[in-house]
């Protein structure tokens, strides 16, 4: 996939800018690109965002997933259309501007209010027509595209071997054991703001891999973190306690979570150090820490066999 095309962030800063316009309330106006990535590309202008999303997406997927967060506002920011938009061959949504976490002050992570959205919409029940989350398709692209790699480097093994033994479902070769679950699909703390800015409530954002599946997934990235020494042990036990607070069904309301959380937690692991690997290998510069400590998981990991939950063996 390459970069945005050059007409399409004019194109998406228009269409932010004629719906911004056409609000009741006055538009405080100003326009800023906020991502231009090959999978996404986002533009601000004023209280509107557009959204140009990864090529190749369905429409009636993505309005699949649309609908869900316009049927439950108070868990995901809505958006302000119910369909997605076609701009040079993109589906484009918009959405209203939140206020999103503040990657400079770590103390103030909201990962009570993380775990609490989560618990919430795991509970929500699932169209029947939704399709399964993402997660585990990307976990595979990551490693998919470090083994393609002309000249992978001596670092990929630890992460290759690392994949190699997760069961099927979670390398996206078998379905995953549970079907039924409505999941955010790559949850982090980039998923969330702040509506109505900026002292709204928390909500999730970014429906592209909303579906169902097993919800464990959600709540693996910040379990990964823990476990690799990123996040600190109360950022965790913050987390997880507000997640059983408030119901969530991803991992048992007491005792042990790692029998559902290790696999998930693994899978999140290797794609991030598959991405990692790759992008230092391609910049030709060494691992930094925070990269070095994922692959040093991936090493361990290697060497022991995950934890399997119930009926999570496939």
């Amino acid at each position: 996939m390459t970069a945005a095309p050059d007409a399409l962030i004019p194109a998406l800063t228009a269409t932010a800018r004629a719906t911004a316009h056409a609000r009741p309330a006055p538009c405080p106006c100003g326009a800023a690109t906020l991502a231009d990535r090959p999978d996404a590309t986002v533009v601000r202008h004023g209280d509107t965002v557009a959204k140009a999303h990864p090529p190749g997406t369905g429409p009636a997927e993505l309005a699949g997933r649309l609908a869900v967060a316009a049927h439950h506002p108070g868990v995901l920011l809505p958006p302000l259309t119910p369909a997605p938009l076609d701009l040079h061959g993109r589906l484009v949504t918009l959405w209203p501007h939140g206020t999103p976490v503040d990657p400079d002050d770590p103390d103030a992570a909201p990962w009570e209010a993380a775990a609490t959205l989560l618990a919430r919409l795991h509970r929500i029940p699932a169209p029947a027509d939704l399709l399964p989350m993402r997660g585990p398709a990307k976990a595979a692209r990551a490693v998919a595209r470090l083994r393609e790699a002309a000249a992978p480097p001596p670092a990929a093994a630890p992460v290759l071997r690392a994949w190699e033994t997760l069961p099927a479902w979670a390398r996206a070769e078998a379905p995953m054991p549970d079907r039924s679950t409505l999941c955010h699909g790559d949850l982090h703390l980039g998923q969330l703001v702040r509506h109505p800015a900026p002292d709204g409530p928390w909500l999730l954002i970014d429906v592209d891999d909303l579906g169902v599946g097993v919800p464990a997934w959600d709540l693996a990235r910040p379990a990964a973190w823990y476990a690799c020494g990123l996040l600190p042990p109360d950022g965790w036990t913050r987390f997880l306690a507000a997640y059983r607070e408030a119901g969530g069904p991803a991992v048992p309301a007491a005792g042990d979570p790692w029998p559902a959380l290790d696999v998930p937690a693994r899978a999140l692991t290797v794609q991030t150090a598959a991405r990692a690997v790759a992008k230092a290998a391609a910049a030709g510069r060494a691992l930094d820490e925070v990269e070095q400590a994922v692959l040093d998981a991936c090493d361990r990991m290697s060497a022991l066999p995950p934890q399997l939950a119930p009926d999570h063996a496939t």
